[in-house]
Order: C-alpha cells, then sequence, then structure tokens
C-alpha cells in the first residue's frame, strides 16, 4: 500500500485528519510515532472548531519541519500550502467541508491525500 492510501487508512482506524498525515510520513524523521500521534492530536477538525487550518495540512508542514530541521521550514510551508489549496480548492476545515455553504470542497479522505502529495512535491525540492 502506498504512503497517500496508508494515510487514507489510519484515519479510517481512529486517528485524525493531522495523525493520519503525520503517521504515514512518521518513517522520514527520527521522531517516533507515539510522540507524533501526541503532538498532532490537538488539530483535529481544524482545530477543533472547524475554523481552521485543515489538519491535513498541518500535519504535512510538521514534517517538512522536521526534515528540515527548522530551516526554511516557512518557505516549505507557503508551498505546502499553496500545492494543497490547488489540489482541494481551499486550506480552512469549514471552507473544505461546505459548513456555510453546503458545498464540500474535499472530503477528509481527499485532504489526507492532498496533504501527502502536496508534501511529497514539496519535500522532492
Amino acid at each position: 500500500m502506498d504512503r497517500i492510501e496508508k494515510a487514507v487508512d489510519y484515519k479510517h482506524s481512529g486517528f485524525n485528519c493531522c495523525q493520519a498525515v503525520v503517521k504515514a510520513l512518521a518513517d522520514l524523521t527520527e521522531t517516533d510515532e507515539e510522540t507524533l500521534n501526541i503532538i498532532a492530536s490537538g488539530f483535529a477538525v481544524g482545530m477543533g472548531c472547524m475554523e481552521a487550518t485543515c489538519g491535513a495540512l498541518v500535519g504535512a508542514t510538521m514534517i517538512a519541519g522536521l526534515l528540515k530541521d527548522g530551516k526554511g521550514s516557512a518557505g516549505a510551508a507557503r508551498e505546502l500550502l499553496n500545492k494543497f489549496k490547488e489540489y482541494s480548492g481551499a486550506t480552512i476545515c469549514k471552507d473544505l467541508k461546505g459548513r456555510d455553504t453546503g458545498v464540500v470542497l474535499c472530503g477528509c479522505d481527499d485532504c489526507v491525500r492532498n496533504a501527502i502529495r502536496a508534501f511529497d512535491e514539496v519535500a522532492a525540492k
């Protein structure tokens, strides 16, 4: 199973979107999975209220920061955000889920997929 579908599988196994992405990318870091899971736990549902950035995007950004050892993390975060928005149509949870409009731009499974896709493109640079 590829990394993208592993992340979706994690999402369906009790992990939130941020945790699913972080867990799927954990092998790229030296940080243990339990610590990553705990760190990512608060980024569910757009930080608990759908008002903030999608947790899947946050998870990809966390791992990019770890891989860059903090150097150039802001630039990587900007690239990840732009790629994710291109793939998903938005970056804010409530907009992605159509909470106010009734129009779903991107469901959680696809947000998780798109975060990994964006990460793969940005991390490959």
